[in-house]
C-alpha cells in the first residue's frame, strides 16, 4: 500500500470508532479481516496512524475546525509528525486509494490554526471532567504532563534474572540496540521505528525461552517497591495475566511463597505459559465462576507478610499506550473503579498478619483512585491498618525524580519517563 492508502485506511478506521464508539484494537482488527491484502507492515503503519491520531484528536480537530476522521488525520499529521502543508498536501492528492485533496479551507486551517487560545483539555487532548482532578495532582506542570502523555511509549523490556542477566540479555539482543532504562535496575529500552513499531519481540529466542518480559519501566519500578523479601509469603491479589507475580519471583530468588490471583479468572488465563517460560515458582488460585464461586484466598487470612495489590483502575497513567482509553473515560467508569478498589483494599487488609505490609499500586494519575483509596481504607480499618513512607532506596535516581503525594509516590511520563504509576506503603497493626 502507498502512503497515501495507508492514510485513506486510518481515516476510515477513525471515523469507524467514533461512529461506534468502540476500542480501536477491535476496529483495526476487524478492517484487517475485510483487507486481508493489506501485509503486517501495511497494518503496523496504519494503526500507527490510528493511534497517533487518537493521541491528538482534540487538538488536531480544534486546529482542523471540525472533528472527522479526516481532519483529525490531517491535523495530527502537523501536530504530531510535524508536516508542513506541502507534505501532507502529497498524500492528500486524490491518487487512486488516496484521500481527495486537501480543499481550501483545509491549507487555511493547516497554515493559520492554532493552540494559543485552545482551552487545556485541547490543547492537552484529554476529556475535560477529569482535568480538576489531574490539575490537584500536578498543578501549573498539567498541560507539560498532558503533553508527555500524547507522546508514544517506550519499548522496555526486563530482564528475568532467574534465567540471566541484563547485561546478558543486552548482549543476545545487541543488533537490536537495547540501552539499561534509566531508573530500573533490571531494564532495557529498545528503539522504535519512524511508524512507531518495535521489534517483534514474542517471536525472539530468547523471549520464547524465557529471558526476558515486557514490562514498562513503570511497572519494573512498582515491582522493586514492593519490597518482597525471600521466605515471605506474598499475595499478588489482582495479578491479571501475572507481569508482577513473575517480577517478584525473580526478585527473591523462587525463595518466598507467591500467590497470585484475580477476581476475573479469564485474566489470570496468560499466566500459566509465562511461569512456565520463566521458571518462576508463583501458586496460582483461579476462583471459579457463578454459583459455586469461593473465596480461594480464606485459609491465608491474617497470616500473610506481604500484598501487592495492583488494581483495577481508570489507566490515566497509559494513556500514552492506550490513547482511545481517553476518550471512551466516562464519570461512570471512574466511580466504579473506585468501589472496586475499596473493595479489593478491604480483602487486602483481611489478608495480613500483624505487622504485615499492604503495598497499593495503580497506574492512574487520578488522586480518587490513590490518595484517596489509600484514606478510604484508613478510615474503614480504625487503626488497624497505617500508611508509611514508601522505601525508595530498591531504585536508586528515583527520589529525585518522583512526585510524592499526601499517601505514596506518583510516577509520570514527563517526570520518570515511565507510565503513571502510583505506589503507597501501608502496614497492619502489629499485636
Amino acid at each position: 500500500m502507498t502512503p497515501s492508502a495507508r492514510i485513506s485506511a486510518a481515516i476510515e478506521i477513525l471515523d469507524d470508532i467514533a461512529a461506534r464508539r468502540r476500542p480501536a484494537a477491535d476496529a483495526l482488527k476487524d478492517w484487517g479481516l475485510a483487507h486481508r491484502y493489506a501485509g503486517s507492515g501495511d497494518r503496523a503503519a496504519i494503526a500507527s496512524l490510528v493511534y497517533d491520531g487518537l493521541r491528538r484528536r482534540a487538538s488536531a480537530a480544534w486546529v482542523m475546525g471540525e472533528e472527522t476522521g479526516r481532519a483529525i488525520l490531517i491535523g495530527m499529521l502537523r501536530l504530531q509528525r510535524g508536516l508542513a502543508e506541502a507534505s501532507i498536501a502529497s498524500l492528500f492528492d486524490g491518487a487512486r486509494f488516496a484521500p481527495p485533496p486537501l480543499t481550501e479551507g483545509e491549507r487555511r486551517r493547516l497554515q493559520e490554526g492554532s493552540l494559543a487560545d485552545a482551552p487545556p483539555e485541547v490543547a492537552g487532548d484529554a476529556p475535560a471532567f477529569v482535568l480538576s482532578s489531574l490539575t490537584e495532582l500536578f498543578g501549573d506542570a498539567l498541560l507539560h504532563e498532558l503533553r508527555a502523555l500524547g507522546r508514544r511509549a517506550p519499548l522496555d523490556i526486563r530482564a528475568n534474572t532467574l534465567k540471566q542477566s541484563r547485561e546478558a540479555v543486552a548482549d543476545v539482543l545487541a543488533d537490536l540496540s537495547p540501552e539499561p532504562t534509566p531508573l530500573s535496575a533490571l531494564g532495557l529500552r529498545l528503539p522504535l521505528g519512524e511508524d512507531g513499531r518495535g521489534p517483534a519481540l514474542h517471536v525472539d529466542p530468547v523471549f520464547l525461552d524465557g529471558g526476558f518480559e515486557i514490562q514498562d519501566e513503570g511497572s519494573q519500578i512498582a515491582s522493586l517497591l514492593a519490597g518482597a523479601k525471600a521466605g515471605e509469603t506474598i499475595v499478588d491479589l489482582c495479578a491479571g495475566g501475572g507481569g508482577k507475580s513473575l517480577a517478584l519471583a525473580a526478585l527473591t530468588g523462587n525463595e518466598a511463597r507467591i500467590v497470585a490471583t484475580d477476581a476475573d479468572p479469564r485474566r489470570l488465563a496468560p499466566i500459566h505459559e509465562r511461569l512456565r517460560r520463566s521458571g518462576a515458582t508463583v501458586e496460582v488460585r483461579t476462583p471459579r465462576g457463578g454459583k459455586a464461586r469461593t473465596d480461594v484466598l480464606a485459609d491465608l487470612d491474617g497470616t500473610v507478610d506481604r500484598v501487592l495489590v495492583d488494581a483495577p483502575c481508570t489507566g490515566t497513567g497509559t494513556w500514552r499506550r492506550n490513547p482511545d482509553a481517553k476518550w471512551r473515560l466516562r464519570p461512570g467508569s471512574l466511580s466504579g473503579r473506585i468501589a472496586e478498589q475499596a473493595e479489593v483494599l478491604d480483602r487486602a487488609a483481611r489478608l495480613l498478619r500483624p505487622g504485615g505490609t499492604l503495598v497499593y499500586v495503580t497506574c492512574s494519575l487520578l488522586p480518587e483512585e490513590n490518595d484517596a483509596a489509600v484514606d478510604g481504607l484508613l478510615r474503614r480499618s480504625q487503626g488497624a491498618i497505617q500508611a508509611v513512607a514508601t522505601d525508595l532506596g530498591s531504585v536508586p535516581g528515583l527520589a529525585d525524580k518522583v512526585r510524592r503525594t499526601s499517601r505514596g509516590i506518583q510516577m509520570s511520563p514527563a517526570l520518570t519517563g515511565t507510565d503513571g504509576f502510583y505506589v503507597a506503603t501501608l502496614t497492619s497493626k502489629s499485636a
